[in-house]
């Protein structure tokens, strides 16, 4: 994925991407190496992940030749995890031509919400080199 202009973050934060479908985007993040000093997993670990996922999505909606641009990002967070991993799964809210919103939920291994996120990204065409 870092080929598709990812960047370093998600490979130093651990995030592996298991789905990416122009309709949904999934990656999974582990819980160690993630985490504050209580051993809970990190509220902007959290937020790194569903603005990773976010973004790909988007770039799918940018098409070839655009870049997606975060501009906003909301988190609320449920619920802590202290172990194992946690998934981030995008689905679109709005899928427009200069701007896409996705609504990205983070789960724990059992599946229970830790976080919920929305995304909303500036599409626009590359500079010129």
């Amino acid at each position: 994925m870092n080929a598709a202009g990812t960047g370093h973050l998600p490979d130093r934060m651990g995030i592996e991407f298991l789905e990416v479908t122009a309709e949904k985007v999934v990656a999974r993040m582990p819980v160690e190496g993630n985490t504050q000093p209580y051993g809970l997993l990190h509220g902007g670990a959290s937020v790194v992940l569903a603005e990773t996922v976010g973004s790909i999505a988007a770039m799918f909606q940018a098409g070839e030749g655009r870049a997606a641009v975060g501009i906003e990002i909301n988190a609320t967070h449920h619920r802590s995890a202290r172990s194992g991993h946690v998934t981030g799964t995008a689905i679109p809210l709005h899928r427009g031509r200069t701007l896409a919103t996705y609504q990205i939920e983070v789960v724990d291994d059992e599946g229970r919400t830790v976080c919920t996120s929305r995304l909303t990204c500036m599409l626009r065409d590359h500079a010129p080199s």
